[in-house]
């Protein structure tokens, strides 16, 4: 399976387990990570979710092999791919439970993304955290939403044209992590961590969550918008095509 479910007495930890691939994920993952989400999320017996990958990375975004293919000229592919990530970052944000990143690797574009909508993140130095997709030809716009209200318009800036991955260090300064504990010890800290929010009294987290998801949910449902409107004029132009074929050609060789 590539994406797991285990249970840490009262915290459901979800793993994505293509380590091979840095858990770079497909639509096929996504689905899947949407199941358990909504199944932690509706079972009593869970208090907090914990999000992690398998092996040395959290996720390393979007696999390039399934979206090099997408037509110039199918905007209803890049929509849909674009719906897809919309269903998922809302499964995490409407969750009324707690939820904690142990990012043990490199967390980057929409995996990077994701990491940054769990309610804390806990992580190592050695960790590598950013938003390369302009590296890749694709625009940065589910990206900047997710960025913007923890970097600020100028570090959102440097992240989404640069593409520049920052260590745990710089991560945990701009509170990108919430969290540095030995590479060893992040799942562990991070499950510790979810068994203290399971702890506290569930209404008032709910209720805290549910207004922290009304300050967010104006702004992602702008975002989506525009990175339709975005994405549909970028893989119209065929670059993102162009540079995802030479990168998956330069990783080949």
């Amino acid at each position: 399976m590539t994406v797991l479910l285990d249970r840490e007495g009262p915290v459901a930890v979800i793993t994505l387990n293509r380590p091979e691939k840095l858990n770079a994920w497909t639509a096929e993952m996504r689905e899947r990570l949407m199941e358990l989400l909504r199944e932690a999320g509706s079972d009593p017996e869970v208090g907090a979710v914990v999000l992690t990958g398998a092996g040395r990375a959290f996720c390393a975004g979007q696999d390039l092999g399934e979206t090099a293919t997408i037509d110039p000229d199918d905007h209803a592919a890049s929509d849909a791919w674009i719906d897809g990530f919309d269903r998922l970052y809302r499964a995490v944000l409407d969750l009324d439970k707690p939820t904690v990143a142990a990012v043990n690797g490199v967390a980057a574009g929409s995996g990077f993304q994701f990491a940054l909508l769990a309610d804390l993140r806990i992580g190592h130095a050695g960790a590598r955290m950013g938003q390369p997709e302009v590296l890749s030809g694709i625009p940065s716009i589910t990206g900047i939403w997710a960025m913007w209200h923890i970097l600020g318009r100028a570090r959102t800036t440097e992240f989404a044209l640069t593409g520049r991955l920052v260590d745990g260090d710089e991560a945990a300064r701009l509170g990108l992590l919430t969290r540095l504990v030995p590479q060893e010890e992040v799942l562990a800290a991070a499950v510790a961590q979810a068994k203290e929010l399971a702890a506290l009294p569930a209404g008032a987290v709910a209720l805290t969550k549910g207004r922290l998801r009304e300050l967010e949910r104006e702004a992602l449902t702008d975002a989506v918008a525009a990175a339709k409107t975005v994405h549909a004029a970028a893989y119209a132009s065929g670059e993102p095509q162009r540079e995802m074929a030479r990168f998956l050609k330069e990783r080949a060789k």
